[in-house]
C-alpha cells in the first residue's frame, strides 16, 4: 500500500471558533480533489459535538466538482444527525458554482454573510 504523497504545503488548512453550541470553521486554500477528503476529517467529528457548524470560505480560493460532493457530503451527514451546516463568505467563483449547479438555495446562510 503506497502512501500518501506529501505536499510541500498544506493546500487546505482550517482554524476553528467555538461559541456554544456552534462552530465556525475558517478554512483556507483550495477545496480540490486532493484536499476533500482532509476537509471531510475536519468537519465529520464536529458534526456530532455541534448544533451548527458553518463554514467560513473567506480565504477559499478555488473549489472543484469534488468539493462541492464534499460540501453536499458534510450537509447530508449534518442533516441526517439534525443538525446544521452553513456556508458564510463565499467569493464570486464559489457563489457562481453553487448558483450554475442549484446548489446556492440548499446551503443556508448564516446571517448576512452567503
Amino acid at each position: 500500500m503506497a502512501a500518501d504523497p506529501v505536499l510541500p504545503f498544506p493546500l487546505l488548512t482550517f482554524e476553528k471558533q467555538k461559541a456554544g453550541d456552534t462552530v465556525t470553521v475558517l478554512c483556507h486554500g483550495k477545496v480540490v480533489s486532493d484536499t476533500v477528503r482532509v476537509m471531510q476529517q475536519e468537519v465529520r467529528p464536529l458534526i456530532e459535538q455541534f448544533k451548527t457548524i458553518v463554514l467560513d470560505l473567506t480565504d477559499v480560493s478555488y473549489m472543484d466538482s469534488s468539493g462541492l460532493g464534499a460540501l453536499i457530503g458534510l450537509f447530508a451527514s449534518a442533516k441526517r444527525a439534525g443538525k446544521q451546516l452553513k456556508l458564510i463568505n463565499l467569493g464570486a467563483r464559489i457563489q457562481e458554482l453553487l448558483r450554475i449547479t442549484n446548489l446556492l438555495n440548499i446551503f443556508e446562510g448564516y446571517g448576512e454573510h452567503l
